[in-house]
């Protein structure tokens, strides 16, 4: 039990945050979603920080709550923007912060969890086999940074608090 954060990334809908409270309540912590702590420091959501500043401006501030996570935060279960952990230096960041799990599930079911969402500006108006897709290719595009995170949970058959207690079962195990 030594790893002193749990850090979950992976593609949109494979449960970091369902998944992220469980763990959290389970083991007293707080949960953190990265994306929310920016829109707070910013006081505007993530689109109009792309919007007004670009995604490089973007891309730094999560460079830099990278790096925080890993000097300074404690107990916490953390929640990363999809696109996180594709910079290797975030990747290696959060490896330093504690424990980082990698969420998958398949293209199809991640098209059934994603299908009645609407704000996911990657996958707008899109539905059935384009929906399912346009994941899959989004996946490629990120499976060097994903398939480089040692510690994996399949998210695609288990509930919400299977993967958690899968998740648990790994932080107790490093």
């Amino acid at each position: 039990m030594s790893a002193r954060n749990i850090i979950l990334c992976g593609f949109m809908g494979t449960g970091k945050t369902t998944i992220g409270k469980i763990v959290a309540a389970r083991l007293s912590w707080a949960f953190v979603d990265t994306d929310q702590v920016i829109e707070k420091r910013q006081g505007r959501p993530v689109a109009a920080i792309f919007a007004e500043q670009g995604e490089a401006a973007f891309r730094q501030l999560e460079r830099d709550l990278c790096e925080e996570m890993a000097a300074e935060w404690r107990h916490h279960v953390v929640a990363t923007g999809g696109g996180m952990v594709v910079n290797p230096a975030n990747r290696a960041a959060l490896m330093r912060a504690g424990l980082l799990v990698c969420l998958d599930a398949t293209p199809e079911q991640l098209a059934a969890r994603l299908a009645s969402k609407n704000d996911r500006p990657l996958l707008a108006n899109l539905t059935g086999e384009a929906l399912t897709a346009r994941i899959a290719e989004l996946l490629a595009s990120r499976a060097e940074a994903y398939s480089s995170i040692p510690y994996r949970v399949n998210t695609g058959s288990l509930s919400p608090f299977g993967a958690a207690e899968a998740i648990l079962a790994l932080w107790r195990r490093v």
